[in-house]
């Protein structure tokens, strides 16, 4: 009798556990993975804005409400995979990135949708596009739907022109 309770159990394990491998490349394949860019360069952007606008958000690791914004960039790069490239610069590790855009409060977000004469040119909230970052940049943490209803401004505008 014991000889078959062994047999019996390491059958039924066997059958238990069939099928509930799953292997690493279905894994990936069922949900697309889109990350949020850790920006330390200009060329960085000027890549990324060939293929579709940029998101930027510039702050540090220090501060509140940078950290606040972090699940909000992950779901707006979730949401925009392949539309719209969201990178995010800290201004201790890249101060050439704070510098170049004139940085003085963070966080301080802009959509970057094209590169004119030198310039980048920066979707406004309102839908116009200016080579003054001042002018398009959002400071401080908004509602997800503030950075959404920018992203759809600056896709229609990637894609019109």
């Amino acid at each position: 009798m014991n000889k078959l309770i062994i047999p019996l159990i390491l059958l039924a394990s066997v059958i238990f556990t069939a099928g509930c491998t799953e292997s690493p490349e279905s894994a990936t394949s069922a949900q697309e993975i889109s990350v949020v860019e850790n920006m330390t360069s200009l060329e960085q952007i000027n890549t990324s804005v060939q293929e579709g606008p940029v998101l930027i958000k510039v702050g540090a690791e220090w501060c509140g409400p940078c950290q606040q914004m972090k699940p909000i960039l992950s779901d707006l790069a979730a949401e925009y995979t392949g539309k719209v490239t969201v990178m995010s610069a800290d201004i201790d590790q890249s101060p050439e990135i704070a510098a170049y855009f004139g940085i003085a409060y963070i966080p301080d977000s802009f959509v970057v949708v094209g590169f004119e004469n030198g310039e980048y040119v920066y979707m406004q909230e309102d839908g116009n596009v200016t080579t003054d970052r001042f002018q398009a940049r959002v400071l401080g943490v908004r509602d997800k739907q503030v950075y959404e209803e920018l992203l759809e401004r600056a896709v229609l505008y990637y894609e019109n022109k």
